[in-house]
This record gives C-alpha cells, structure tokens and sequence, in this order.
C-alpha cells in the first residue's frame, strides 16, 4: 500500500493543518444568492485552482454536504501533467492531505479496473496532479471520514465517457453515491471573452444537457479542462435518476487579482 501524498499543500492551499481547516470552513460560510432545496444531492461540480482564487466558489457548493452521509465519494477530475487515454483509478493506496488519509476503496478499485477495458491505474497521472487533491480538504471538513474512489481522465470521446457513467451509475444499486466534477472553465482571455465563453457552459449545465456541453466544447465554442469529468458526472447523474441541476456560484480570477486580460472561469454547481 503506497499512500499519495499531497503535493500542492503548501502552494494550491495551506499546509498547515489548522490553517487549512479554517481556511475551509471559511469557504463554507461563503454567502450564496442561490437558495438551495433541502435535499442531499447526487453530485456536485467544482472548480481546481488555488484556493484562494476558487475556493469561495468551491465552498458554496460543498456546503451542501454538511450533515450528509455517502457511502462511497467517487471524484473526477482531469489530468494536467501526463497524457494518456482513458481513466485511471488510484488502486495501491490512499490518498493524504495535511488533515490526514483518506482511505481509498482499493478493493473496489481493482475489482473496476479488472472488469472494465476502459479503466487502469496510471500512477503518472495521479503523482503531481492537483486537480483531485485540493477537493479532498473540502470533503474531510464537510463529511469527515468517508470511502474515495479517485478516478484522472485523460483523453476520451463520448463513447468512453458514457461507458465510464455506466460504471459508476452501477455503483449507486447498493452504495449511497456522491460524485464530484473537477472542473475549471476557460483560460486566458480577456475578463469580457471569458464571460461569454463560460455562459455558454452555465447554460448547458444548467439545462441539465451532457449533449449540449459536449457539442460546445468539440466545436471550441467553449471551454472547460475537465471537460471530461464534467461529461461524466452529468452523464452518470441521469443514468441514477438526477432530475436537475443548480447552478450555485460562478466567477473568474480577475476579480480576484484585477487582472482581467487573463483569467480562468470558475463554476460550482449541484445535481439532484
């Protein structure tokens, strides 16, 4: 058992671990202008960057969670530093942050990864990757302990998105099931061509449509570098009977550091 051990503590959010628990639980308390039913969702979908620049938009969403139970929390999110094909589930361990393990579900990982052509372990893809690491600290805040099933999308087509939701739609017969998209939306343009860009997203999430998400994103009418999992998770969402989408925040990183002439979008949502 090789336990993966952060890698962005420290850069992406604080190492230490009061810091990062009150940095957290600040983000939680973030206010939100969307008012949300009292319901526990299905899965929620979340931005990557550092906290700082995401982490409020972040916090709205994971909020939801408070007080909730799950089962199994299957992350999602997109590979950065190495290219490959297909998904890759980290089956040799658990993962660590500063506020501790979180046990990874390696029976269950094996057991996905013999059975499924289309998933593998790829430990390249998870050792320098952030974009699943900085949910962990907001999930162990919000759920404390709970079961991971950490998946990195490399390069896939619809095909192989739908095949993976089948997967994980299954997992949802015997387990109470909470799946998470890491995802951020455009990068570098103007503040003015981010916005329209990234609305065209917000529309197709919200319209609850992997079709549509899928349409823009092939025709480069918008963008999202995890495009994959966000297909996914709205994919395996319908597959156990979702009924809607919430949008809950949206912002970009030039108003935060008031640089506008290069920003990254940023989309936090929940699915019912």
């Amino acid at each position: 058992m090789i336990t993966r051990a952060p890698v962005v503590a420290g850069s992406f959010y604080p190492e230490s671990p009061r810091q990062l628990r009150q940095e957290v639980a600040a983000y939680l308390r973030e206010e939100s202008k969307t008012q949300i039913p009292d319901s526990s969702p299905r899965a929620l979908i979340v931005p990557h960057a550092g906290y700082c620049f995401s982490g409020a938009v972040a916090g709205r969403a994971y909020r939801l969670l408070e007080n909730q139970e799950y089962d199994l929390v299957v992350v999602l999110a997109p590979s950065h530093r190495h290219y490959f094909t297909g998904a890759s589930i980290y089956s040799c361990g658990n993962y660590a942050t500063p506020l501790g393990e979180v046990a990874v579900d390696t029976e269950l990982a094996e057991s996905l990864i013999k059975e499924n052509p289309g998933l593998n372990f790829v430990p390249a893809a998870h050792l320098q990757e952030h974009s699943l690491e900085v949910q962990l600290p907001f999930l162990q805040v919000t759920l404390g302990k709970f079961m991971l099933l950490p998946i990195v999308i490399g390069r896939q087509d619809w095909s192989q998105s739908e095949k993976l939701a089948d997967t994980l739609a299954a997992l949802a017969d015997k387990r109470r099931l909470l799946l998470i998209a890491s995802t951020d939306l455009s990068h570098f343009h103007d503040a003015a061509t981010a916005e329209i860009l990234d609305q065209r997203v917000i529309e197709a999430v919200a319209a609850f449509s992997p079709e549509s998400f899928q349409a823009l994103i092939e025709q480069r009418r918008a963008e999202a570098c995890g495009a994959g999992p966000l297909l996914t998770v709205m994919q395996a969402a319908k597959k156990i009977e979702a009924e809607r989408v919430e949008i809950i925040s949206y912002n970009h990183s030039g108003r935060i550091s008031g640089d506008n002439e290069r920003v990254v979008g940023y989309l936090s949502a929940a699915i019912f």
